[in-house]
């Protein structure tokens, strides 16, 4: 049966159940109301006869007796009294109701038996009578008082409010179909149809504009589906198109698929385990729902679409405050929330656990010891304890999700871990394990101020790969392990031996996902105008930057080289706006919290200087921006300042680049962040500089547009190339093609370690 026709009779039924069942209601409500006032009627009359009755049979009077029936017969309707005496015989009987009472009811008999009132509906000679009995008792001789009242009239009106309900049922029955079919017209019919006509379009390779929706949630899960099913269309048309546009060009660009299809064929079906600090996905409590969210994190943004591609395992830190209430009784999730594709394993640390592992040892001290940027790291006993035992705490976690998997792919990320490849290679010798560090690796002597370098060093070299993202960091990861501790260094192979393994180095830089060029309707240019307007700004261009609040960015550094530039060059005043998207990080640290400080202060003395009206030198927006958000900013923006002081690669300046398809706008980049081994075409400062800062910015602001997209499209092809999915499996490639030894025999066990 059609599916409107079924809709059709279930309204139909509905409504017409509905509006009998209140007809009843009535019916019965009504009936109800007219016996009861039937019933008190009957007995106020015997109540006002009683008197009378009595005194006729104390004057021995028969014909008052039958006077006194007489009195009580109603026009045109069969109502009466009956007298009876103590044998039900009458003595007195109104003419009215002769026919049917000369034989005394059942009522009578039993208010004469048990000498009280009685009170009935029944049916006398077939017809519908009410009868009131009262027992008199007139000088000590028992006689009855009955009253009755025929009630047909009763029957009938409820005849008439039956056929009064059917006339109802079918009127409300046509309105409400009426009304409920034009709503489902107008709330559901019109709004598939639309949706059908998009999804046809976009079948048809015409893709327009998504049709509006109501603005209920009744179609919010359904639009949510649409949206993510023509993102994967459109993404999956403009793949086929970039990757037919390589082949007629003989290119060969890592793609999702590619990288896909190449793990897969390198893995041989073994398992991918990703292990890090930071979790690609929390969630958070706002108001009565929760949140699910990215967190602003340029590891997760690197390492995402590797585990969307591969699938596998990401085994990470719980930060979210309704991280709980998400997963299940194993601490997992499959995640991402729309499609999911991986499993995210979650690590509860304790706030103990948290302060001493990730605050103090991993950010109070491996973090300033990395880099150099002038903040002296501290080191704390009690901070290296949390730190060991949060490693260990990883490791078991990751032996309880690998669970005899054979041959597993770990890769272990970042700093927080050091320890990590040491304690996973003494369980499992034949998984494959790699770490990648995404921060600078210091010189010798400066990673020697670390008391437990020896420790670092040992756990690191438990891996089988340690990746870095540029060559120099490798020579002074080799130089360091040469120096610090006893191993052998094949200087042909980049490899060092320990105790027997032979972990290999290499630099893999880090990128960020490229997406092949989109038609101009495939998304929506924010004018620069809109973009300040919104902020409450007037300017004919602006620049941007994008960072964490951390001293290695080099923002205040930023700020003061912008006031020199007003100060030079005094005709960007009241036309050029700088916009600083800075996301607050770590901020239980003091000199986090100093540097938001000074960060802000250096804003707002600047404007505080050269403001005029709606227009100032620098809009500050301390706090956290999705990728979406950003992005408008990134493609309205004339030019992108990324300079940090130190930095391992530093993706903003890639993000950038790559969001950059009309190939215009200018990247000004540190010659101290990796990312300018690649991006040569960048304009490439000294940070520390003030007037050379200015001085880019200012032919950032001037370059000729030939130029401008003349480097843009060399950057571009470069990111293009060597894109995070070139990263994942160059990572997988180096990883699968060492060869382990058939035993595996290791300095320090899982218990020794534990003990130390």
């Amino acid at each position: 049966m059609h599916l409107s026709y079924r809709l059709n009779l279930a309204l139909i039924a509905g409504a017409a159940v509905t509006s009998l069942g209140f007809a009843f209601y009535q019916y019965d409500a009504e009936t109800r109301g007219l016996k009861n006032q039937v019933q008190r009627h009957a007995a106020a009359l015997a109540m006002s006869l009683q008197e009378s009755v009595e005194n006729a049979v104390a004057q021995h009077a028969p014909e008052d007796l039958q006077h006194i029936a007489d009195q009580t017969a109603r026009d045109g309707v069969p109502s009466g009294i009956a007298i009876y005496d103590a044998s039900a015989h009458p003595l007195a009987l109104t003419s009215a109701i002769i026919r049917w009472v000369r034989q005394a009811p059942r009522p009578v008999l039993e208010a004469l038996s048990d000498n009280s009132p009685h009170s009935e509906f029944t049916r006398l000679a077939g017809e519908p009578f009410h009868v009131f009995v009262k027992p008199l008792q007139p000088g000590g001789e028992r006689m009855a008082l009955a009253v009755f009242e025929d009630v047909s009239y009763i029957n009938r009106h409820g005849v008439a409010v039956w056929r009064q309900a059917v006339a109802h049922v079918a009127i409300q029955t046509f309105f409400i179909l009426a009304v409920t079919l034009l709503i489902l017209h107008l709330s559901l019919r019109r709004p598939l149809r639309r949706m059908t006509q998009w999804l046809r379009d976009l079948r048809s390779g015409s893709p327009s504009a998504a049709p509006p929706l109501p603005p209920d949630d009744t179609f919010h899960p359904v639009a949510r589906e649409f949206e993510q099913m023509a993102s994967s269309l459109t993404a999956a048309r403009a793949a086929a198109r970039e990757e037919a546009r390589l082949r007629d060009a003989a290119e060969s660009v890592w793609t999702l698929d590619r990288l896909r299809v190449h793990v897969q064929n390198r893995l041989g079906g073994s398992p991918l385990f990703v292990v890090s600090n930071r979790e690609p996905y929390e969630h958070v409590h706002r108001g009565d729902h929760i949140e699910c969210r990215t967190p602003a994190s340029g590891l997760v943004t690197a390492l995402e679409p590797v585990l969307s591609a591969c699938g596998g395992t990401w085994i990470a830190q719980a930060t979210g405050d309704a991280d709980r209430d998400a997963v299940d009784v194993n601490d997992r999730l499959r995640v991402p929330p729309d499609a999911p594709r991986y499993t995210l394993r979650r690590v509860w640390l304790s706030r103990e656990e948290e302060q001493g592992f990730y605050f103090g040892f991993a950010n109070e001290g491996l973090w300033p010891l990395c880099h150099i940027a002038h903040t002296r790291p501290i080191f704390r006993a009690e901070d290296w304890e949390h730190y060991r035992n949060v490693n260990l705490r990883f490791a078991e976690a990751l032996l309880d999700e690998v669970n005899g998997e054979p041959n597993p792919i770990i890769l272990v990320q970042d700093y927080h871990f050091a320890l990590l490849p040491r304690l996973i290679k003494q369980r499992l010798p034949d998984a494959h394990v790699a770490i990648f560090w995404h921060i600078p690796w210091p010189t010798f002597e400066g990673f020697g101020i670390c008391p437990w370098q020896h420790e670092l060093l040992d756990g690191l070299l438990g891996a089988d790969l340690v990746g870095f993202h540029i060559q120099s960091h490798c020579n002074n990861f080799l130089e360091t392990v040469d120096r610090a501790i006893e191993c052998r260094i094949d200087r042909d192979k980049v490899a060092v031996s320990r105790y027997g393994h032979m972990t290999s180095v290499r630099a893999i830089p880090i990128s960020v996902g490229f997406s092949p060029p989109a038609s101009p309707r495939d998304f929506d240019f924010d004018s620069r105008r809109a973009i300040l307007d919104r902020h409450g700004l007037e300017a004919s261009a602006f620049g941007i930057g994008v960072d964490r609040i951390d001293y290695t960015k080099g923002i205040p550094e930023r700020f003061r080289a912008l006031e020199r530039l007003f100060e030079i060059y005094p005709k960007y005043r009241q036309h050029f706006t700088f916009v600083q998207i800075g996301s607050p990080s770590r901020t239980r640290i003091r000199r986090y919290q100093e540097l938001m400080e000074e960060v802000q202060f250096e804003a707002d003395r600047i404007n505080r200087r050269f403001q005029n009206g709606r227009w100032k030198p620098i809009l500050f927006i301390p706090r956290q921006h999705s990728h979406a958000e950003i992005l408008l900013y990134y493609r309205a923006a004339s030019f992108c300042l990324v300079t940090p002081l130190h930095d391992g690669m530093n993706l903003v300046a890639k993000e950038f680049v790559a969001s950059r398809q009309d190939e215009d706008g200018v990247l000004v980049l540190s010659r101290f962040a990796g990312a300018s081994h690649e991006l040569t075409d960048a304009l490439t400062v000294n940070p520390y500089d003030t007037v050379e800062l200015a001085n880019a910015i200012q032919m950032a602001l001037e370059m000729h547009p030939s130029e401008r997209h003349a480097r843009m499209r060399r950057m571009r092809a470069c990111v293009r190339e060597h894109n995070i999915f070139r990263w994942a499996g160059t990572l997988v490639t180096e990883l699968s093609e060492i060869r382990l030894p058939e035993s595996t025999s290791t300095g320090l066990a899982l218990t020794a370690l534990g003990r130390n």
